[in-house]
């Protein structure tokens, strides 16, 4: 029955921020005890949820429109619900909010009280307490979609336990807002260089799967995060990315030796 799930819509946000001798991004690790990737450094992220594309969110974005939106993914419609998706994954998962006030600046928690008021609200969502606009409503915040940039699409392969059809957004992170893991879906997080992070996962220190590796191959192409994100921003048609898993186990993606000829039934696992 694997082989034949569709795979569910989902958003990935990869948060960057410059430091000394280059730019770093956001790693969280899963649960070890977790059914879906137990262990593994991941960026924030999920399968989008109803709220994502309902009026009371839509009325609350800004940059971007869902037609505009779609038509940045390829779709006919629904896109928008893809970027509220990244941002409230980020919220959740890392407890990094990208929402702006009405004057454009980035919502600050580095004051307690406020950190604490924001950190109730991120529990209230994150267990479907409360939709994400209710939050935005009544601190008066929008969400800067502008301020996120889609850059690449990954499926899942065909035979998977899990299926996901996701889009991955870079983000600048706020530089007055910490990450913290929510000690549930997330043991730990860490800032870490592209190439670092490649090093550690060579020598199975860091785990990682595939969209994860080519993620950050190509954002060690870059110096820094202006330099990053002018570069997403300038891409053309994004090509959707589909792994096939051969029969021997070996992953492949477009491209490489075998990838035709592997069985599209042969994937047993998580690319």
């Amino acid at each position: 029955m694997a082989a034949h799930l569709i795979p569910r819509p989902a958003a990935t946000v990869t948060l960057v921020r410059d430091a000394p001798g280059g730019f770093e991004v956001l790693m969280m690790q899963r649960n070890f005890q977790s059914v879906f990737m137990p262990g593994m450094h991941v960026f924030p992220g999920g399968a989008v949820d109803p709220h994502d594309s309902s009026a009371d969110i839509a009325a609350l974005c800004s940059g971007l429109d869902d037609v505009d939106a779609s038509r940045k993914l390829g779709i006919n419609s629904g896109g928008l619900a893809y970027w509220v998706a990244a941002i409230r994954e980020s919220f959740e998962e890392a407890g990094i909010l990208l929402a702006c006030n009405d004057t454009g600046e980035i919502v600050t928690l580095d004051d307690a009280v406020r950190a604490e008021r924001f950190h109730a609200y991120r529990s209230r969502v994150e267990h479907g307490e409360h939709p994400l606009s209710d939050m935005l409503k009544h601190e008066g915040l929008q969400l800067p979609l502008q301020r996120i940039t889609y850059f690449s699409h990954w499926i899942t392969p065909v035979g998977a336990p899990r299926r996901y059809d996701t889009r991955f957004f870079v983000a600048h992170a706020p530089e007055s807002q910490k990450p913290l893991h929510d000690n549930r879906e997330t043991i730990n997080h860490v800032w870490v260089r592209p190439g670092e992070a490649l090093s550690l996962n060579k020598q199975k220190k860091f785990d990682m799967r595939t969209p994860t590796v080519h993620t950050l191959r190509l954002f060690a192409e870059h110096d820094n995060v202006a330099s990053l994100i002018e570069r997403m921003q300038a891409l053309g048609d994004i090509p959707v990315i589909e792994p096939r898993i051969a029969k021997n186990g070996r992953r492949l993606l477009p491209g490489d030796a075998g990838y035709e000829e592997a069985g599209t039934e042969a994937g047993r696992g998580a690319f």
